[in-house]
């Protein structure tokens, strides 16, 4: 089976989340928890960190946006990633160890 535009930018975070060894899971989208929230949540060093991933031209929702607001009001990080940025995610990785 074909992997789809996102499942690869998915992939590409998960090769840099694992090169730092941190912790992360996939956010479930079974109805139970709230709409927007980011694919790939991250714990680093007491860091928080939540990752939109987008492939191409597709743009962030408005529920996503909030979250992502949210996110930021409390503290913690948030980024989206498409396939020509995975290096933001590497570059907040070296910032959190320094």
């Amino acid at each position: 089976m074909a992997k789809t535009p996102e499942r690869r930018v998915k992939d590409a975070c998960i090769a840099v989340i694992t090169k730092y060894g941190a912790y992360y899971f996939f956010a479930a989208a079974n109805g139970y928890g709230r709409a927007g929230i980011p694919d790939i949540i991250v714990c680093f060093r007491g860091f928080f960190l939540g990752i939109e991933c987008k492939a191409g031209a597709n743009k962030t929702t408005a529920l996503q946006e909030r979250e992502i607001a949210h996110i930021h009001r409390a503290g913690g990080s948030a980024m989206v990633v498409r396939e020509d940025t995975v290096e933001l995610l590497d570059n907040w990785f070296k910032e959190k160890m320094e």
